[in-house]
């Protein structure tokens, strides 16, 4: 199941990095503290975790309420435990994407800085040389 919102998080980075989530993940491992790369693809990482925990639950959710499978007092525990399994990984989830989505709002793309042109030989000026003053 594609978890979307750790998608869209993930092209935005890219998109503002121009690289690939992966390399960009990568550069942010061996520089973890205090960029803002680093704050970012960890982020992304636990909006992933909580995603991948939300579908981990409720496929168990699903199987603890098959239709050919008893509810007893044992169950209904388990039952309990993955809804409640399930509220904390969507607002982890959603605090995760509002907090990372305020903070790509507030970046952007810097264009590459064009090369100042290399600095050119002086080019003597034509016409008249100065004059020096002539006697009358």
């Amino acid at each position: 199941m594609p978890h979307a919102l750790s998608q869209t998080i993930a092209e935005r980075i890219e998109d503002l990095y121009g690289q690939p989530i992966a390399e960009l993940e990568a550069h942010a491992g061996t520089h973890p503290r205090g960029s803002m790369l680093a704050a970012l693809t960890s982020s992304h990482t636990d909006l992933q975790l909580a995603e991948c925990n939300i579908t981990l639950q409720l496929q168990r959710l699903r199987e603890l309420v098959h239709p050919e499978r008893d509810i007893g007092k044992y169950e209904a525990g388990h039952l309990l435990d993955c809804a409640r399994r399930i509220a904390e990984s969507v607002a982890t989830r959603d605090a995760q994407a509002k907090t990372v989505s305020a903070v790509l709002a507030g970046l952007h793309r810097v264009p590459a800085t064009p090369t100042p042109p290399s600095a050119a030989p002086a080019v003597p000026v034509s016409g008249v040389a100065p004059t020096a003053a002539r006697p009358r």
